[in-house]
C-alpha cells in the first residue's frame, strides 16, 4: 500500500511541473536581423551590378545587329545568311553566359541565406538550453503556432542575441 501512495504521489508530482515553451515569429525575427539585412543589401548590389552589365551587353548587342541589317544588304544573299548565322551563334552564347552568371549569382545568394537560417536555428536551440525551454516553436508565416501568450514570445530577445553576436563579430 505505502508502495502504491509513493508511486501515485510521484506521478501526481511529475505531471503537475509543466514544461516551458516558448515560440518565435520566425518572419519577424529575419526581418529583424541585420546580417540577413546586409547579405540582402550585398546580394542586391550584385543582382543591381549584373542586370547593368546585362543591359549594356545587350544594347551593344542591338546596335551591332542594326549594323549588320544595313552591311547585309550589300552583300550577297549567301554571304550575309552565313554572318547572320555567325552572329546568332554569338547571340546565344552571350546569353548563355549571362544566364551562368545569373544562376551563379542565385546559388551564391540561396548558399549564404541558408547559412543564416542555420546561424538562426543554433542559436535559438542554444537559447533554449541556455534559458531551460522544453520546446521553442516556430510561429508566423508556415509556423506551427496560431496562437501563443506574447509572455512566450522569445522573437525579440532572440534577435537582439543574434544581432549583438554578429555586431560582436
Amino acid at each position: 500500500m505505502k508502495n502504491l501512495l509513493f508511486a501515485l504521489s510521484t506521478l501526481i508530482l511529475l505531471s503537475c511541473q509543466q514544461e516551458k515553451i516558448g515560440f518565435v515569429d520566425n518572419v519577424a525575427l529575419m526581418d529583424a536581423y541585420q546580417e540577413k539585412i546586409d547579405v540582402e543589401a550585398a546580394f542586391k548590389e550584385k543582382a543591381d551590378a549584373l542586370a547593368k552589365k546585362r543591359d549594356s551587353i545587350s544594347q551593344a548587342f542591338q546596335m551591332e545587329a542594326q549594323a549588320f541589317q544595313v552591311k547585309a544588304q550589300s552583300m550577297s544573299q549567301q554571304k550575309a545568311q552565313e554572318e547572320y548565322a555567325q552572329f546568332q551563334q554569338r547571340g546565344q552564347v552571350l546569353g548563355q553566359q549571362l544566364q551562368q552568371q545569373d544562376a551563379a549569382l542565385q546559388a551564391e545568394g540561396q548558399t549564404e541565406m541558408d547559412s543564416i537560417v542555420s546561424k538562426v536555428k543554433e542559436q535559438i536551440k542554444a537559447y533554449g538550453k541556455a534559458n531551460g525551454y522544453s520546446y521553442i516553436l516556430g510561429g508566423g508565416d508556415g509556423g506551427s503556432v496560431l496562437y501563443g501568450k506574447e509572455a512566450h514570445d522569445l522573437t525579440d530577445a532572440i534577435v537582439k542575441l543574434l544581432n549583438d553576436d554578429y555586431k560582436a563579430n
